[in-house]
């Protein structure tokens, strides 16, 4: 079997993968984040699936069970987690830089901008290059045609307003 491509994604950007879909599938469906981590953990054939679609791999080619688990369970948590309990002053930086409604947002791009939003201004341990990189990586696979360029753009902006602040939050 050749090398697949989720044999070189990181286990972070793999977390960062289901939370898009998780916090995407929470905007249409309002259903609390994490149950949808739960589905998707509880649920090894649907989870082979979205693995299997994320890496870009072949419907014919048959799941990696190693595959199945390779993300970071921490991150993943504080990302379902933190993007709900922030998601007003998430929503608030998002409004000062976006050319259109929020609402109006394609909502891929939106649970991504999201995702990239939150750990630029929230997660320390995350330089903030990383979340916008990330995000855009994010938006490349999972978005809209040139949709990264938009995200791009508006993370750039959140993060350079955010390192006028003195200091971060925890």
């Amino acid at each position: 079997m050749t090398e697949n491509t989720a044999d070189k994604v990181s286990p972070r950007s793999q977390s960062r993968r289901y939370a898009a879909l998780a916090l995407y599938q929470w905007r249409l469906t309002g259903e609390d984040p994490m149950a949808i981590k739960r589905h998707l953990l509880d649920d090894p054939e649907w989870l082979d699936a979205v693995a299997m679609s994320l890496s870009g791999a072949h419907e014919d080619d048959p799941p990696d069970p190693k595959q199945r688990f390779k993300f970071n369970l921490e991150l993943l948590d504080q990302l379902l987690t933190g993007v709900p309990a922030r998601i007003k002053e998430i929503d608030a930086q998002l409004d000062l830089f976006l050319d259109r409604p929020i609402t109006q947002v394609d909502p891929v791009e939106l649970a991504i901008l999201r995702l990239g939003a939150f750990e630029i201004l929230f997660s320390d341990s995350i330089p903030d290059r990383v979340a916008i990189n990330e995000a855009v990586e994010l938006t490349k696979l999972l978005g809209a045609h040139e949709g990264h360029k938009y995200v791009n753009g508006v993370l750039d902006k959140i993060a350079r307003r955010h390192a006028g602040t003195p200091e971060r939050k925890p």
